[in-house]
């Protein structure tokens, strides 16, 4: 058997294992669930396992219910993730190692609504560790995974009925990386 022919021969393995195992742990966390769901499937270079330590530690209410590896004889991939799932705030999300031949970008992120400016700040210092600051309180964390860290008062304002009041918001959010609750507010006071 070739290289090739072992990494695909695993790659289908990943397939049928993501769909049985995927469908029969949500099934198991959920009762009554329906056969039918939609969960985030995220692909990872080859760091899958120690980025959903990081998640499942970092946010309340998560948890990994089950992670698989890839068997020594796949080469490259042997002892990597070849399937976990896992919870974020009680949300199921499926994870893979593949390789580098697809990496995240900001078209897909996950948007972490925050209640205070100290959670805002929880998130980002956590995240933004070996990561990268973007504009209007969004980030790339080291996997390269993209992040939008919101304090709920953010979309507030932004829905504020005076249009004065919303669009001074909204210039200040353009303004910032991190979102700063209190500049927001400052800014929608002026007159």
């Amino acid at each position: 058997m070739t290289v090739g022919m072992s990494i695909e021969l695993a790659m289908i393995q990943a397939r049928t294992l993501c769909s049985d195992a995927g469908r029969a742990s949500l099934e198991a966390g959920r009762p009554g669930a329906s056969m039918t769901s939609v969960t985030p499937f995220l692909w990872f270079d080859d760091d899958a396992e120690a980025a959903i330590a990081f998640y499942t530690e970092l946010i309340p209410d998560s948890e990994v219910v089950s992670l698989a590896t890839y068997p020594a004889e796949v080469p490259g991939m042997g002892g990597k993730v070849m399937h976990a799932h896992f919870r974020l705030a009680g949300r199921d999300y499926f994870a893979m190692d593949a390789g580098p031949q697809f990496r995240f970008t900001e078209a897909i992120s996950l948007y972490v609504a925050c209640q205070d400016q100290a959670e805002v700040d929880r998130y980002w210092a956590a995240l933004t560790d070996r990561g990268e600051e973007q504009p209007c309180g969004w980030l790339k964390d080291r996997w390269g995974m993209s992040w939008q860290i919101i304090p709920d008062r953010l979309p507030q304002l932004l829905r504020d009925p005076d249009a004065g009041r919303s669009h001074r918001s909204m210039q200040a959010m353009f303004q910032m990386r991190k979102i700063d609750i209190a500049a927001l507010e400052a800014a929608a006071a002026q007159n």
